[in-house]
């Protein structure tokens, strides 16, 4: 916002901020700017989960092979 700033908008970093560049808006203008914009924000920040990927029973019994190779130990564990 132009000039003056929301109380708690210092504390919150992720806060949307709001710039208007040209013109003159009035203040009914400006709340009705700013309640669509909030609710599509959080509209688009409550859609925006990702889905846990599903594990089936067969990779969760499933037992790896061997261990994987540690690539830090040289060959043999001689170092020099």
């Amino acid at each position: 916002m132009t000039g003056q700033e929301a109380p708690g908008a210092a504390s919150d970093p992720a806060a949307p901020m709001l710039e208007i560049t040209r013109g003159t808006a009035t203040e009914e203008e400006l709340a009705a700017l700013i309640a669509v914009i909030s609710e599509a924000y959080a509209t688009e920040a409550a859609d925006a989960v990702a889905e846990e990927p599903s594990v089936s029973a067969w990779t969760r019994t499933q037992r790896p092979l061997r261990r994987p190779l540690r690539r830090d130990i040289p060959w043999g564990r001689f170092s020099g």
